[in-house]
């Protein structure tokens, strides 16, 4: 397992942030700059990952293809293109996306709609065609699994990979995004194993962070920091090693860089008494 972090830290040149995440103990890291920025800019921050032995693990594109408002859907699929070709030059291990929504006006809202045949071929057959455009040689594109958008199970993911049928199309696992129901949530050990057991083989990337239940009605899951909910974080990390001991896993969704920092030793505290780092 190669830890990271999601956010690139305060820093002003490559070399900086490079040297800093190395420093912390991360042995990769999520792009910080996207396909509009200079050549330049994007040849130094990737030598600077690659000479500090830093995997670049992540390419975010975060946009909806499927926008309702034209300009907005069209804008989204130029990133998409731009972000695919970037992460294919600097080989990123995956250029990652939620499927998108046409339901609503969030670009990651959980819509209806979002569960319809119509959106289901939609998926694939967008992802089909960013794939045959791009034509993608060192990176994958994959969808980061969303609790109320395709795809939100193992098996939803493994009938996507069987329809897209592209060598380039893989998986991103946070499985934080899958656990949307009780019995995810009380047994999210057994839950993880059903991950891995169907989609270990695809995985390209993860992400980490915690997840707990609150106490007021209805039923509501929150995420949360690491260690500060229920997710079994040594047998998330000793499946994904089981699979790829150089998998990437990002720790996201914080605010500061004293929280990712935090976090971060947190984590290498926890799997070291585990023996897992």
């Amino acid at each position: 397992m190669r830890i990271g972090l999601s956010s690139a830290l305060e820093h002003e040149t490559p070399e900086e942030w490079a040297l800093r995440m190395q420093e912390l103990g991360c042995r990769s890291v999520v792009f910080p700059v996207d396909y509009t920025a200079p050549e330049n800019v994007i040849a130094d921050y990737a030598d600077a990952a690659h000479s500090h032995d830093l995997m670049i693990a992540e390419v975010g594109i975060w946009r909806n293809v499927f926008a309702i408002d034209p300009k907005e859907r069209r804008e989204a699929r130029q990133r998409a293109a731009g972000q695919l070709k970037l992460a294919d030059e600097i080989g990123a291990k995956c250029c990652v996306n939620v499927a998108g929504t046409y339901g609503g006006p969030l670009w990651d809202g959980g819509y209806k709609t979002n569960y319809s045949k119509e959106c289901w071929d939609m998926i694939r057959d967008y992802t089909r065609g960013l794939l045959d455009e791009v034509k993608p040689a060192r990176t994958k594109y994959s969808l980061e699994a969303m609790p109320w958008m395709y795809p939100s199970s193992p098996d939803e993911y493994l009938k996507m990979l069987e329809e897209v049928d592209r060598p380039a199309f893989g998986v991103h696992m946070d499985v934080v995004n899958m656990i949307n129901c009780p019995w995810r949530y009380f047994f999210s050990d057994d839950f993880l194993q059903e991950c891995f057991d169907k989609l270990g083989k695809f995985i390209c990337s993860c992400h980490l962070k915690d997840i707990r239940l609150k106490t007021e009605y209805t039923f509501q899951l929150e995420e949360t920091y690491c260690g500060n909910g229920s997710l079994n974080i040594e047998k998330y990390i000793s499946l994904i090693d089981q699979y790829d001991k150089d998998m990437p896993v990002i720790i996201e969704h914080l605010d500061t860089d004293e929280e990712y920092i935090s976090s971060l030793n947190y984590v290498k505290e926890r799997l070291k008494r585990a023996d897992l780092l």
